[in-house]
């Protein structure tokens, strides 16, 4: 550790892995781990040499609400300071800590790891299981993150509930922009036609996609809004079309604007 790390300014710009939100880590750990992710996050970055401590020190002056204080802060699943959501979660806060911790604990146990209580404890599994790396040299210590973060089930056995959750995350994150790219052409260029006869490849060099992720965009459209592929008098199976195939796209944008969520289609320039 070095005794001035090199903190520049009163303050560093925080920085976030791009993966934590694809991995699902936020679903699997206590609530201080976003925090914490974006701490290592930081210490990563060019310039910096020294302890997590030190860069809390040199950005919050020793203690940042976000990570409930310092290291040695409790880690908790929810904010002691957010008003408890009694609809979501009835049972109230003490009863459903009491019943994540359990869960958290059970799991980490079944794979061989301490159950961590404090942010620093929490730190240590980072670098445990491979989510951030820290060397000592003759500078100080430096910290790095991978450029793709492990996932929670590569080294805990998850349950088949958060399973299912996470890939339906994972599913969303990769689908859900390809399919605002196919809304767009739709709403903007074609003005939200009731049907198109088109075809993969068509659509592909109308958005500027890959086929394949037209497929995919298209594939979340039918199932979460309602859309509808024909060839003929026969539903289509989109994920069996070669990409030239011609088929019918039908679409009803009252059911869609009422049940998606994802569109935007204000262009940069016009925030």
């Amino acid at each position: 550790m070095t005794e001035n790390p090199s903190v520049p300014g009163p303050r560093r710009d925080m920085a976030m892995h791009n993966d934590w939100w694809t991995s699902g880590w936020e679903h699997v750990l206590p609530c201080q781990g976003f925090a914490l992710t974006m701490l290592i996050g930081t210490a990563s970055q060019p310039g910096f040499t020294g302890s997590l401590d030190d860069l809390l020190q040199g950005s919050f002056g020793g203690h940042w609400h976000m990570i409930g204080g310092d290291l040695d802060g409790a880690l908790t699943f929810s904010r002691p300071d957010e008003e408890w959501d009694y609809e979501e979660a009835p049972e109230g806060r003490e009863a459903c800590e009491a019943s994540r911790w359990e869960k958290f604990g059970a799991m980490l146990t079944a794979a061989g790891f301490p159950v961590p209580k404090t942010v620093r404890d929490l730190s240590e599994l980072y670098l445990t299981w491979g989510l951030a790396g820290r060397e000592e040299t003759p500078e100080g210590t430096r910290w790095s993150m991978p450029a793709a973060l492990p996932m929670p089930g590569d080294l805990l056995t998850l349950d088949a509930e958060l399973t299912k959750r996470l890939d339906e995350i994972r599913r969303t994150m990769r689908t859900g922009p390809l399919v605002n790219t196919l809304i767009r052409h739709l709403v903007v260029d074609l003005g939200e036609p009731q049907e198109i006869l088109t075809a993969l490849d068509r659509l592909a060099a109308a958005t500027g996609q890959d086929a394949d992720d037209v497929r995919l965009a298209l594939m979340e459209l039918a199932e979460s809004a309602g859309a509808q592929v024909y060839r003929g008098q026969e539903p289509a199976d989109v994920e069996r079309l070669e990409t030239h195939q011609r088929f019918r796209l039908i679409l009803d944008w009252e059911h869609f604007h009422t049940t998606w969520v994802h569109l935007s289609i204000a262009g940069d320039d016009d925030a």
